[in-house]
């Protein structure tokens, strides 16, 4: 199978080393291509998630997009340009006729109670508050979205490097907590959920979470 993985940050970056080494082709779609190590089995492009028919070309041949978007939380634009990122790579996914999506969500709009998400409890931290809006608004249209068949998979609330331990809890729309009480989950059990769901599609159309 053929990846187009869009972004390769904190989570993308991990992303993209358990899809090599699970021996995929990856493509991988960035601001900076100089920035990413050489290695077998991988193409760097350079795109911006503004530009949606040049994006849209890059995506045409591949069987799958990874969208790992994030301007990060200190952009003064963080909100916008995570909701517009996100939707417009939808668009471009489209319009490049690759059907299967996976997305790198938010805890945000988890619900940690009935009618109450995480973005909007007293302590969720605000620097991060106007990107995890813009993640859970562009979620909102997502779940409106019938052609693509995609997935939106939201961490838990402190996504950390960590082990690989392949052990791990899937959730769909509830914040998960280990017995201690604390929601966690290791960058690298997240790309290894996000891959396994690649691989063994269980929530097409669908928002899911992982956690210990």
């Amino acid at each position: 199978m053929t990846i187009a993985l869009i972004g390769a940050g904190f989570v993308g970056s991990q992303i993209l080393k358990e899809a090599l080494n699970r021996d995929y082709a990856v493509t991988v779609i960035v601001r900076h291509p100089e920035k990413v190590p050489a290695q077998n089995n991988l193409s760097v492009k350079k795109g911006d998630v503004l530009d949606v028919a040049g994006l849209a070309s890059l995506l045409k041949g591949h069987e799958a997009v990874i969208n790992a978007f994030s301007p990060g939380a200190a952009h003064k634009k963080a909100y916008g340009l995570m909701y517009q990122g996100t939707l417009n790579i939808m668009t471009a996914a489209k319009m490049a006729g690759v059907k299967r999506i996976l997305i790198v969500g938010g805890a945000g709009s988890l619900e940690v109670s009935p009618n109450l998400q995480l973005v909007d409890t007293p302590d969720f931290p605000k620097e991060w508050f106007n990107l995890a809006s813009g993640l859970r608004d562009a979620l909102k249209e997502i779940k409106k979205e019938v052609v693509l068949d995609w997935s939106f998979l939201s961490p838990s609330a402190l996504l950390q490097p960590g082990e690989r331990t392949s052990k791990y809890r899937i959730g769909s729309d509830q914040l998960l907590v280990d017995g201690n009480g604390v929601s966690r989950i290791s960058v690298q059990d997240y790309a290894n959920a996000m891959m396994d769901e690649l691989e063994r599609p269980m929530h097409v159309r669908k928002r899911f979470t992982v956690g210990y």
